[in-house]
């Protein structure tokens, strides 16, 4: 056949014109311009990312007649009869058909003799992994120690399957996946040269599909130019390769978040109709929710996404207003249901089933967050009583009302139907009851006077103890007079105090103790807590003090300690085989086991 595929008529006719692996090609011009280049050389990595290609780059540079180069010319007969696969002195062998002990003895005594016409005779072994066992190890007294004019240079996907007296023989060198914006680029140019139109995004389209592998992307490429004429468009490229638009995972992302139920099932139903493989669509959902979640974060988010820019844009927007905790929520919940959705034999019922859990999930807040919000709606919650709007005159009030004045307590005025069946203030017992659980003054029936010589309300008693430190008194006693000011400004601080107690005090230091586990010690000691304390204590003690918390122990701990020995030596007493057998002959019954100590108290 005249025709060549992509793959073939493009290959890299020098180190510089290798996709994306630098740091393999630039370690072996080097090598090659210092003169140390290895005498067996290994290049692994995944399929299609130009392992055959840079070996037969190395051996044109070693057998070309200005070289050994880095920069073979590509012009000589040794440059090209090895573009051409036709070279006398470089043996390309296919290590899965020629994997016996046999074809290697083979091997070894035909590398005795000189080259042809080049200067090294080379060997490339490619799924050099195929190999038995007997071919390694009848390789391996050669592979060590070879004649000056022979090099081995071995390709493989798999160089786990390698045994490791192979592996420290030869100079391994890894190549990695290439990345989608670089394969884009490439078949960019090849389009170019090739004269066919077809848009960034169906590049993308295809460089996804490759995952990494630029002859798979080549092939795929191969196949749409098949079909188009002059151009292609992006509707007729999803058809043609049967891929799913990217647009869907961004609409069933989008419909997640946003929590459109029917939406999303509308959706799901349109591309199960479409025939796509819906656990293919799961698995580009999973791994689009750890994008989005990675976005979020908005920490290297062009090195941990391998998507275009574009699309990097759309997840920005998408992710602006969820809350990464939510993100990190869904995430979990759609890789931990990837295997059921897998396994399952009912796929599109499968998929569901997991959508219809997320919409159950609701956005969590973090404990920092919650106890920030219980704060301030606490500071609030005060000044929005206080200054609600309401009557300020006892008589303003409807009946069986509630009146309210800034500075006094609610006020419970009668009902001239209290008393009577069926009134709010009348329980079954037929006895009035309170409206409320606050302390409520009730007024007295309606008199004759007139509303001005009324007496006025009795005022509420004032708080007479001031929030300061009392010498008098004892440190447990102003320890609870500040315990008691912190429970009404910080009362997720006041809730950790509930097992403190004040230890010590002196001009510069405040010394607290905590008893119980050291979780209660843990909470005071965080860092946003003790600032509290000690602008409290400064408040308080009228100077600054430094508060040291320090951790006690616990008077009930004992006591719980003794216990569940206490019961561990019954229990024991209990199952002993003396005892068995004496219930056994007398025909008796336990009815309680004592121990000594118990006896003689």
């Amino acid at each position: 056949m005249s025709y060549l595929v992509l793959a073939r008529k493009y290959r890299p006719q020098k180190f510089e014109d290798v996709v994306q692996q630098d740091h393999v090609t630039q370690t072996l011009t080097n090598a090659i311009s210092a003169g140390r280049v290895a005498h067996a050389i290994l290049f692994s990595g995944p399929r299609g990312t130009g392992k055959t290609t840079i070996a037969r780059l190395l051996a044109k540079a070693m057998n070309c007649e200005k070289g050994p180069t880095p920069s073979p010319c590509n012009a000589c007969r040794s440059c090209r009869e090895i573009t051409a696969g036709s070279a006398v002195d470089v043996f390309e062998i296919d290590g899965a058909s020629n994997n016996s002990v046999d074809q290697i003895r083979e091997l070894r005594e035909n590398i005795k003799y000189k080259p042809a016409y080049s200067s090294f005779k080379i060997y490339i072994i490619d799924e050099v992994h195929m190999l038995s066992v007997a071919a390694f190890n009848a390789l391996l007294k050669t592979l060590e120690e070879p004649p000056a004019h022979v090099m081995f240079i071995f390709a493989t996907t798999e160089p786990h399957k390698i045994p490791i007296t192979i592996l420290s023989r030869c100079q391994r060198h890894d190549l990695r996946r290439i990345d989608i914006q670089a394969i884009v680029d490439h078949m960019a140019r090849l389009c170019k040269m090739e004269d066919v139109d077809i848009s960034t995004e169906g590049l993308s389209i295809i460089a996804r599909e490759a995952g990494g592998c630029m002859r798979d992307a080549l092939s795929l490429l191969d196949q749409v130019m098949a079909c188009a004429d002059d151009s292609m468009t992006d509707d007729a490229l999803l058809d043609l390769l049967g891929v799913i638009d990217r647009r869907i995972i961004f609409d069933l992302a989008r419909a997640t978040l946003e929590g459109d139920v029917p939406e999303l099932l509308e959706i799901l139903d349109r591309v199960y109709g479409h025939g796509h493989d819906l656990k293919k669509l799961y698995a580009d959902l999973v791994e689009h929710f750890r994008n989005l979640l990675v976005v979020k974060l908005g920490k290297r988010v062009d090195t941990l996404v391998d998507l275009p820019v574009h699309e990097i844009e759309w997840m920005q927007r998408d992710v602006g207003t969820v809350s990464g905790a939510f993100l990190s929520q869904l995430f979990d919940l759609l890789a931990r249901e990837e295997a059921s959705v897998r396994l399952s034999a009912q796929t599109k019922l499968a998929v569901e089933t997991v959508f219809l859990r997320l919409f159950q999930i609701k956005p969590a807040l973090s404990i920092d967050e919650l106890i920030s919000k219980l704060d301030l709606l606490r500071q609030e919650l005060p000044l929005s009583l206080t200054s609600s709007p309401g009557p300020s005159v006892p008589g303003d009030a409807p009946h069986g009302g509630l009146t309210t004045s800034a500075g006094s307590a609610p006020v419970l005025k009668e009902d001239p139907a209290a008393g009577q069946p069926g009134s709010v203030n009348e329980d079954r017992t037929g006895f009035g009851r309170p409206a409320c659980h606050e302390p409520v003054r009730a007024e007295s029936a309606p008199s004759a006077e007139p509303p001005d010589r009324r007496p006025p309300p009795a005022e509420l008693p004032k708080h007479s103890a001031p929030f300061a430190y009392d010498p008098g008194r004892s440190l447990d006693e102003n320890w609870q007079k500040l315990t008691a000011s912190i429970s009404n400004q910080h009362p997720a601080l006041a809730a950790s105090l509930k097992r403190t107690r004040a230890k010590s005090l002196n001009d510069h230091k405040f010394v607290l103790e905590v008893t119980g586990t050291g979780f209660s010690a843990n909470m005071v000691r965080r860092k946003k807590n003790i600032a509290i304390l000690t602008k409290v204590c400064h408040e308080f003690f009228n100077r600054k003090v430094e508060v040291v918390v320090e951790t006690g122990s616990d008077p009930d701990e004992g006591k719980m300690q003794k216990s569940g020995h206490d019961q561990a030596l019954k229990k024991e007493a209990f199952n002993h085989p003396l005892v068995k057998d004496a219930m056994d002959v007398f025909q008796g019954q336990i009815v309680d086991v004592k121990l000594i100590s118990e006896v003689n108290k």
